[in-house]
């Protein structure tokens, strides 16, 4: 594939066997340069339907973190020996680069920051009269992030027309209950539901007294939904929720992104991924394939490196530390979902404790420890 023009002419029936190929490529690559393998194994089925939906680069994708951008890049024309040099001179970058392709709309390299972005190019279209369509793809982790919901809680007051993704690959939000559920899902996805839907709002308002008419209209049809579906935190933020979604089923993935495509209000599609789908260790270590070093494939064993060579610097940092807090009670260690890549996995171990994670929240971090300090911690 040269193009996402050459995806698009792609029967349906030879979309499985794209996915498979993709999947086995970046196998290759990072078995040799090592990256972000997990993170890309599990939204292969989800690039190639977005890419299958939508048109970039005149539609922009953000992917929050950009580092589970590998199947972005092989289908917009960065494949071949330019991926295969994927984090080394001459190659593709192991993130997303405006300066690397058209079709990468933003960069970032931490989570988090993709509803903000997409939602600014969002209202800017809207100020410049255009109508192209803005994606953000948030792992679940984006939403522990404040920045994420600082984002949301400015969705519906900033534009009309936004598509949000949630990838979750580890955790549920809002699970639907029951068979109920399910057909309601079904309908809400019915062109024919949705035209009704559409054609009530506008009867109701055009009434005298319609505004006042259409909240009650509005107010039934969500109490009425929330008897059935398990309310959504998103529905509370003014945006639609779709889901959950089998992120590994095309034709599921494709109907509901046409739909939210053709939606007139901003909504969120809520998709479950398995996180290294395609290598079996991947998925048995997902913390060590979020970002590995190179492996065998064959057995998801690190490629050892050169006997002698110097221990890590989070390793003599995690043993330092861990030696410090023994001897001092008052020694605390905090990260943001960066125990492993911190040394602070040590301190984990040894001094539960005196040990502290609390997810992709730096700004809470600095003030959980400012709190700490002022009582001598």
């Amino acid at each position: 594939l040269k193009n996402p023009a050459d995806l698009k002419a792609l029967p349906s029936d030879q979309l499985p066997a794209l996915a498979q190929e993709i999947r086995k490529e970046i196998i290759n690559v990072t078995s040799t340069s090592g990256g972000h393998v997990g993170p890309n194994l599990g939204v292969v089925e989800l690039t190639i339907a977005l890419h299958r939906v939508f048109n970039t680069p005149a539609d922009q994708f953000v992917f929050d973190v950009a580092h589970q951008g590998y199947v972005h890049k092989l289908l917009t024309g960065r494949n071949g020996d330019f991926f295969r040099k994927l984090r080394q001179t001459g190659g593709a970058s192991g993130f997303l680069y405006r300066s690397e392709s058209e079709h990468d709309a933003f960069g970032a390299g931490h989570a988090g920051t993709a509803l903000s972005a997409a939602l600014g190019m969002a209202t800017a279209r809207d100020l410049r009269g255009t109508d192209e369509h803005v994606v953000a793809v948030c792992g679940d982790a984006a939403f522990t992030c404040g920045i994420t919901l600082e984002a949301l809680n400015n969705v519906v007051s900033s534009t009309k027309r936004l598509i949000v993704i949630l990838n979750d690959n580890e955790w549920s939000i809002a699970r639907n209950v029951g068979a109920i559920a399910k057909y309601l899902n079904r309908l809400s996805t019915n062109p024919t539901y949705n035209k009704v839907h559409h054609d009530l709002e506008k009867f109701f308002t055009s009434l005298p007294g319609g505004h006042d008419m259409h909240r009650v209209y509005t107010k039934w049809k969500r109490e009425t939904k929330d008897f059935f579906v398990e309310s959504s935190l998103f529905e509370k933020f003014g945006l639609r929720y779709l889901g959950p979604i089998d992120g590994h089923n095309l034709d599921e993935l494709v109907k509901n992104l046409e739909f939210a495509k053709a939606c007139d209000t901003p909504i969120l599609l809520h998709v479950l991924t398995k996180k290294g789908k395609g290598l079996q260790a991947a998925i048995d270590h997902p913390e060590k394939f979020h970002g590995a070093s190179p492996y065998d494939p064959a057995t998801g064993e690190s490629k050892k490196s050169a006997p002698g060579g110097a221990p890590n610097y989070q390793d003599v940092f995690g043993h330092a530390l861990v030696r410090f807090a023994r001897e001092d009670k008052t020694i605390v260690g905090i990260t943001g979902a960066m125990p492993s890549g911190t040394g602070l996995c040590h301190l984990a171990e040894a001094l539960p404790k005196q040990f502290f994670d609390v997810g992709i929240a730096e700004e809470h971090a600095v003030l959980f420890a400012a709190g700490l300090a002022t009582k001598g911690i």
